[in-house]
Protein backbone atom coordinates (compact mmCIF):
# COMPACT_ATOMS: atom_id res chain seq x y z
CA UNK A 1 0.00 0.00 0.00
CA UNK A 2 2.47 2.61 1.37
CA UNK A 3 6.68 2.79 0.46
CA UNK A 4 8.85 5.25 2.07
CA UNK A 5 12.43 4.60 -0.17
CA UNK A 6 15.16 6.40 1.30
CA UNK A 7 13.11 9.75 2.82
CA UNK A 8 14.76 12.14 3.97
CA UNK A 9 13.94 16.17 5.20
CA UNK A 10 16.30 18.75 6.03
CA UNK A 11 16.21 22.27 7.15
CA UNK A 12 18.77 25.18 6.69
CA UNK A 13 20.04 25.91 10.54
CA UNK A 14 23.18 28.51 10.61
CA UNK A 15 24.11 28.11 7.44
CA UNK A 16 24.42 24.31 7.17
CA UNK A 17 21.90 21.30 6.40
CA UNK A 18 20.18 19.87 9.50
CA UNK A 19 18.38 16.46 9.12
CA UNK A 20 15.06 16.21 10.85
CA UNK A 21 14.07 12.82 9.21
CA UNK A 22 17.52 10.88 7.67
CA UNK A 23 17.16 7.65 5.29
CA UNK A 24 13.47 6.24 6.17
CA UNK A 25 12.64 2.89 4.46
CA UNK A 26 9.91 1.18 5.24
CA UNK A 27 6.50 0.25 3.99
CA UNK A 28 3.06 -0.51 4.99
CA UNK A 29 0.54 -3.45 3.68
CA UNK A 30 -3.32 -3.38 3.33
CA UNK A 31 -4.78 -4.19 6.41
CA UNK A 32 -1.86 -3.28 8.95
CA UNK A 33 -1.23 -0.86 11.81
CA UNK A 34 2.09 0.66 11.98
CA UNK A 35 2.45 2.32 15.62
CA UNK A 36 5.82 4.42 15.60
CA UNK A 37 7.14 5.09 18.67
CA UNK A 38 10.11 7.68 19.98
CA UNK A 39 11.21 10.39 22.15
CA UNK A 40 10.02 14.12 21.64
CA UNK A 41 12.16 15.46 18.35
CA UNK A 42 13.27 12.26 16.52
CA UNK A 43 11.25 12.60 13.57
CA UNK A 44 7.66 11.19 14.43
CA UNK A 45 5.35 14.23 13.31
CA UNK A 46 7.21 15.62 10.47
CA UNK A 47 7.43 11.87 8.78
CA UNK A 48 3.36 11.81 9.07
CA UNK A 49 3.42 15.54 7.71
CA UNK A 50 5.36 14.15 4.98
CA UNK A 51 3.39 11.10 3.92
CA UNK A 52 -0.10 13.32 3.78
CA UNK A 53 2.05 15.84 1.73
CA UNK A 54 2.01 19.08 4.12
CA UNK A 55 5.79 18.57 4.48
CA UNK A 56 8.07 18.07 0.93
CA UNK A 57 10.51 15.77 0.94
CA UNK A 58 14.18 16.87 0.66
CA UNK A 59 15.14 13.62 -1.16
CA UNK A 60 13.22 10.34 -1.70
CA UNK A 61 10.42 9.07 -3.33
CA UNK A 62 6.65 7.71 -1.36
CA UNK A 63 4.42 5.80 -3.23
CA UNK A 64 0.87 4.74 -2.21
CA UNK A 65 -0.58 1.61 -4.37
CA UNK A 66 2.46 1.55 -6.92
CA UNK A 67 1.85 5.43 -7.66
CA UNK A 68 4.24 7.48 -6.69
CA UNK A 69 2.60 10.57 -4.64
CA UNK A 70 6.18 12.29 -4.08
CA UNK A 71 5.28 15.23 -6.05
CA UNK A 72 1.26 15.13 -5.05
CA UNK A 73 -0.76 17.92 -2.84
CA UNK A 74 -2.21 17.28 0.20
CA UNK A 75 -5.98 17.44 -2.07
CA UNK A 76 -5.01 14.67 -4.02
CA UNK A 77 -3.07 12.49 -1.64
CA UNK A 78 -6.61 12.40 0.36
CA UNK A 79 -8.75 11.75 -3.24
CA UNK A 80 -6.31 8.56 -3.33
CA UNK A 81 -7.17 7.82 0.24
CA UNK A 82 -5.12 9.13 2.80
CA UNK A 83 -6.14 10.97 5.76
CA UNK A 84 -4.35 12.53 8.61
CA UNK A 85 -5.28 13.49 12.13
CA UNK A 86 -3.22 16.08 13.43
CA UNK A 87 -1.94 16.00 17.13
CA UNK A 88 -2.62 19.56 17.28
CA UNK A 89 -6.70 19.57 15.82
CA UNK A 90 -7.68 22.77 13.76
CA UNK A 91 -10.86 24.67 15.04
CA UNK A 92 -12.97 25.37 11.77
CA UNK A 93 -15.00 28.26 13.55
CA UNK A 94 -18.43 28.76 11.43
CA UNK A 95 -18.74 24.77 11.43
CA UNK A 96 -20.66 22.80 13.58
CA UNK A 97 -19.70 19.08 14.08
CA UNK A 98 -22.04 17.71 11.88
CA UNK A 99 -21.23 20.18 9.16
CA UNK A 100 -17.81 18.18 9.19
CA UNK A 101 -18.76 14.73 10.16
CA UNK A 102 -21.02 14.71 7.00
CA UNK A 103 -18.51 16.63 5.00
CA UNK A 104 -15.78 13.61 5.43
CA UNK A 105 -17.67 11.04 4.48
CA UNK A 106 -18.69 12.44 0.87
CA UNK A 107 -21.67 10.86 0.47
CA UNK A 108 -26.14 10.82 1.32
CA UNK A 109 -25.24 10.53 4.82
CA UNK A 110 -27.72 9.76 7.39
CA UNK A 111 -27.53 11.68 10.79
CA UNK A 112 -27.42 8.65 12.98
CA UNK A 113 -24.49 7.52 11.24
CA UNK A 114 -22.86 10.46 12.16
CA UNK A 115 -23.90 10.11 15.83
CA UNK A 116 -22.27 6.44 15.93
CA UNK A 117 -18.90 8.39 15.32
CA UNK A 118 -18.97 10.40 17.71
CA UNK A 119 -20.05 7.34 20.43
CA UNK A 120 -17.13 5.60 19.30
CA UNK A 121 -15.13 7.79 20.27
CA UNK A 122 -16.26 8.22 23.61
CA UNK A 123 -18.99 11.56 23.12
CA UNK A 124 -22.51 11.51 23.59
CA UNK A 125 -23.98 12.93 19.90
CA UNK A 126 -27.07 14.14 21.37
CA UNK A 127 -24.73 16.70 23.28
CA UNK A 128 -22.04 17.32 20.13
CA UNK A 129 -24.24 16.84 17.17
CA UNK A 130 -24.98 20.51 16.41
CA UNK A 131 -21.69 21.77 18.48
CA UNK A 132 -20.07 24.80 16.75
CA UNK A 133 -16.04 23.82 16.27
CA UNK A 134 -15.31 26.78 18.68
CA UNK A 135 -12.93 27.61 21.57
CA UNK A 136 -16.55 26.21 23.68
CA UNK A 137 -15.09 22.91 22.87
CA UNK A 138 -12.17 22.00 24.76
CA UNK A 139 -8.99 20.20 23.33
CA UNK A 140 -9.41 16.70 24.21
CA UNK A 141 -13.39 17.19 22.76
CA UNK A 142 -11.82 18.64 19.77
CA UNK A 143 -9.24 15.51 19.67
CA UNK A 144 -12.29 13.33 19.51
CA UNK A 145 -14.07 15.03 17.10
CA UNK A 146 -11.28 14.54 14.75
CA UNK A 147 -10.46 11.17 14.94
CA UNK A 148 -14.28 10.17 14.42
CA UNK A 149 -13.80 13.11 11.27
CA UNK A 150 -11.10 10.83 10.26
CA UNK A 151 -13.05 7.26 10.94
CA UNK A 152 -15.67 9.08 8.68
CA UNK A 153 -13.34 9.45 5.51
CA UNK A 154 -13.37 5.53 5.09
CA UNK A 155 -9.90 6.47 3.54
CA UNK A 156 -7.69 3.47 3.03
CA UNK A 157 -4.80 5.18 5.18
CA UNK A 158 -5.26 6.46 8.17
CA UNK A 159 -3.21 8.48 10.30
CA UNK A 160 -3.18 9.33 13.77
CA UNK A 161 -0.81 11.16 15.40
CA UNK A 162 -0.84 10.59 19.12
CA UNK A 163 -4.53 9.84 19.51
CA UNK A 164 -3.99 9.36 23.08
CA UNK A 165 -4.04 13.58 23.78
CA UNK A 166 -6.56 14.75 25.80
CA UNK A 167 -8.24 11.15 25.80
CA UNK A 168 -9.55 10.33 29.70
CA UNK A 169 -9.24 6.43 30.87
CA UNK A 170 -12.67 6.17 30.76
CA UNK A 171 -12.63 6.39 26.60
CA UNK A 172 -9.72 4.99 25.81
CA UNK A 173 -10.79 1.54 25.85
CA UNK A 174 -13.90 2.88 23.50
CA UNK A 175 -10.85 4.28 21.38
CA UNK A 176 -9.05 1.14 20.62
CA UNK A 177 -12.20 -0.93 19.99
CA UNK A 178 -13.12 2.20 17.24
CA UNK A 179 -9.48 1.86 15.72
CA UNK A 180 -9.64 -2.25 15.67
CA UNK A 181 -13.88 -2.15 14.36
CA UNK A 182 -11.98 0.62 11.54
CA UNK A 183 -9.78 -1.85 10.71
CA UNK A 184 -11.77 -4.71 9.84
CA UNK A 185 -14.74 -2.63 8.45
CA UNK A 186 -12.88 -0.97 5.66
CA UNK A 187 -9.85 -3.14 4.86
CA UNK A 188 -8.09 -0.30 5.52
CA UNK A 189 -4.44 0.49 7.22
CA UNK A 190 -3.27 2.50 10.18
CA UNK A 191 -0.35 4.48 11.02
CA UNK A 192 0.05 5.56 14.88
CA UNK A 193 2.21 7.92 16.59
CA UNK A 194 1.81 7.08 20.17
CA UNK A 195 4.22 6.04 23.73
CA UNK A 196 0.63 4.42 25.23
CA UNK A 197 1.29 0.41 25.79
CA UNK A 198 -2.24 0.06 25.34
CA UNK A 199 -2.22 1.31 21.27
CA UNK A 200 1.37 -0.52 20.50
CA UNK A 201 -0.96 -3.57 21.84
CA UNK A 202 -2.86 -3.52 18.63
CA UNK A 203 -0.06 -3.13 16.22
CA UNK A 204 0.95 -5.58 13.59
CA UNK A 205 4.18 -4.02 13.83
CA UNK A 206 6.31 -1.13 15.69
CA UNK A 207 8.58 1.62 14.46
CA UNK A 208 11.12 3.13 16.85
CA UNK A 209 12.72 6.20 15.72
CA UNK A 210 15.60 8.25 17.58
CA UNK A 211 17.31 11.20 16.21
CA UNK A 212 15.63 11.60 12.95
CA UNK A 213 16.22 7.45 11.95
CA UNK A 214 14.29 4.44 12.47
CA UNK A 215 16.49 2.35 15.09
CA UNK A 216 14.30 -0.65 15.52
CA UNK A 217 11.43 -2.00 13.40
CA UNK A 218 9.22 -5.09 13.60
CA UNK A 219 6.93 -7.50 14.41
CA UNK A 220 4.87 -6.35 17.75
CA UNK A 221 5.95 -9.27 19.89
CA UNK A 222 9.42 -8.66 19.00
CA UNK A 223 10.04 -5.29 19.47
CA UNK A 224 8.21 -4.77 22.88
CA UNK A 225 10.46 -6.61 24.94
CA UNK A 226 13.44 -3.77 23.39
CA UNK A 227 10.87 -1.09 24.29
CA UNK A 228 10.22 -2.41 27.96
CA UNK A 229 13.94 -2.33 28.54
CA UNK A 230 15.86 0.79 30.49
CA UNK A 231 17.66 1.76 27.48
CA UNK A 232 15.04 2.49 25.61
CA UNK A 233 12.59 3.35 28.53
CA UNK A 234 14.64 6.25 29.32
CA UNK A 235 14.40 7.69 26.24
CA UNK A 236 10.82 7.52 25.59
CA UNK A 237 7.79 9.94 27.03
CA UNK A 238 5.41 9.24 29.85
CA UNK A 239 5.74 6.30 32.21
CA UNK A 240 3.36 4.24 29.86
CA UNK A 241 6.09 0.81 29.70
CA UNK A 242 6.91 1.03 33.42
Amino acid sequence: MLKLDNVCYAVEEDGKQKFILKNINFEIGDNETIVITGHNGSGKSTLMKIIMGIVPVTSGKIYFNGVNITDMTITDRAKLGIAYSFQTPVRFKGLKVKDLLITAQKTNTKLMEVCNYLSRVGLCARNYIDRPLDDSLSGGELKRIEIATTLARGARLNMFDEPEAGIDLWSFDGLISAFNENKAKNNCSNIIISHQEKILGIADRIIVMDSSKITMMGKRDEIMPSIKSSKVCSRLQGEDYE
